[in-house]
């Protein structure tokens, strides 16, 4: 079999999980990491948090062991910034490949010329991600979206350029900045950056079952595909994924058990990183996700959103698991 490799980073599969603001943070890394994707990135950093020793950027940019290998992604538009911040995620972190970001859509990240905005000033970008490779020894690599707009989708000519500059991987998000996140990707972007470049090229976007995956590799022959929004709530798509890579065989379904206690793991995790309050706080979009599609979920929902303690989703989802085996959800209901 072929060794998958990003530079000098050998992976043992072809799944990876694409970093999310506010998500991708080191106990969701954790959960994530024991479903077997092959690489995890992190949330973005600020390239000017870490120049100005941001205690809590710093902090986002610890690295665990087992969280190996990992990748670091920056955002940011100055050149000598962007290279100080790259050198430092080089020498100080365990990270293993940085990433910069060219793919956000958020306005508040597009108007310091940062994330994608990157993608209207190819010339500019170039300069900047070859200062960073010329600048540090972990491999680098570059997330890019289709283009700013509709009008003007420019993933290939960039990719290009990126590939010039010296990265060892380009992933490709193929929906434009006006996009954001919604209707379908163009996976034949994808398809169109692998014909150019040499390096590995991560297909991304819409990944939320194993067919999606066959048909992204047969559709693009990218190297890598990576999930992001598809395994929220949902990281057995991970395990189905590593699966289905190495025997060819789907697995099945996790039932409401496996689904619920994992939720409950997931929130002692982010306890463990951000206290009760604010890991609680974190964890009801979480616990949203994690009950999605079971029976009278909604119901269960708004009293998620409501709670405060790990106690309080430790209660709601013990009644609600007594509930699912024995059919009977009057408590709810009456409560």
């Amino acid at each position: 079999m072929e060794e998958l490799k990003i530079g000098n980073v050998v992976l043992a599969n072809r799944i990876i999980v694409g970093p999310m603001a506010g998500i991708s943070n080191s106990s969701f890394r954790t959960v994530i990491k024991e479903f077997g994707a092959s690489l995890i990135y992190s949330e973005m950093v600020s390239d000017k948090a870490i120049c100005f020793k941001n205690k809590k950027t710093l902090k986002m940019c610890a690295v665990d062991q087992e969280e190996r290998p990992l990748t670091l992604q920056l955002f940011g538009h100055d050149i000598d910034t962007m290279v100080k911040a790259a050198v430092y995620l080089d020498k100080e972190t365990a990270c293993d490949i940085i990433d910069i970001n060219m793919g956000c859509p958020v306005t508040k990240v597009c108007k310091s010329k940062a994330g994608c905005a990157l993608m209207q000033m190819p010339e500019h970008a170039y300069q900047l991600v070859k200062a960073i490779v010329e600048n540090v020894k972990k491999p680098v690599t570059v997330k890019l979206r289709a283009g700013w707009s509709h009008q003007s989708i420019n993933v290939v000519e960039m990719a290009l350029l990126m590939e010039k500059a010296g990265v060892s991987a380009i992933a490709v998000h193929p929906r434009t900045r006006s996009d954001y996140y919604s209707g379908l990707s163009n996976w034949d972007l994808i398809r169109q950056v692998k014909e150019v470049v040499t390096v590995p090229v991560i297909g991304n976007g819409d990944i939320r079952t194993v067919q999606d995956y066959i048909e992204m590799r047969k559709k693009t022959n990218c190297d890598f595909v990576m999930v992001a929004r598809g395994c929220l709530g949902n990281p057995w798509l991970i395990k189905q994924l590593v699966q289905y890579d190495k025997t060819g065989e789907i697995t099945e379904e996790p039932n409401y058990v496996e689904k619920i206690e994992q939720c409950l793991y997931h929130a002692r995790e982010l306890v463990k990183l951000k206290g009760e309050k604010n890991g609680i706080k974190a964890m009801r979009g979480h616990a949203c996700w994690y009950i999605n599609g079971l029976t009278n979920a909604n119901r269960v929902k708004a009293k998620i959103t409501k709670m405060n303690k790990y106690d309080d989703l430790k209660e709601i989802m013990e009644k609600y698991m007594y509930a699912l085996e024995k059919g009977d959800y009057s408590a709810f209901m009456s409560e």
